[in-house]
């Protein structure tokens, strides 16, 4: 059995001002397009106690900072595609 990557997005409530849950989507519609649904696991969750440095996503262990539409593809290419 190989590991499940996760990716939980903040949508607390500066993130979601950031754009929370448009950030969200591009991941799960990242995730449908490059056909990795078996091995990577999108949510929603709420505070990860940076909301000045928001939106905030967590890929497994490693906190990312500052994502927005225009990074998030660049950041599922860099973190979740490499490994798969």
């Amino acid at each position: 059995m190989f590991a499940v990557d996760k990716i939980s997005v903040c949508i607390g409530s500066a993130c979601h001002l950031k754009g929370a849950y448009r950030v969200l989507d591009i991941f799960q519609k990242l995730v449908q397009e490059n056909d990795c649904e078996a091995s990577v696991e999108v949510e929603g969750n709420f505070c990860q106690n940076r909301c000045t440095q928001g939106v905030v996503v967590k890929i497994n262990e490693q906190i990312l900072t500052n994502i927005n539409v225009d990074n998030a593809e660049e950041i599922f290419r860099a973190y979740i595609l490499r490994r798969i």
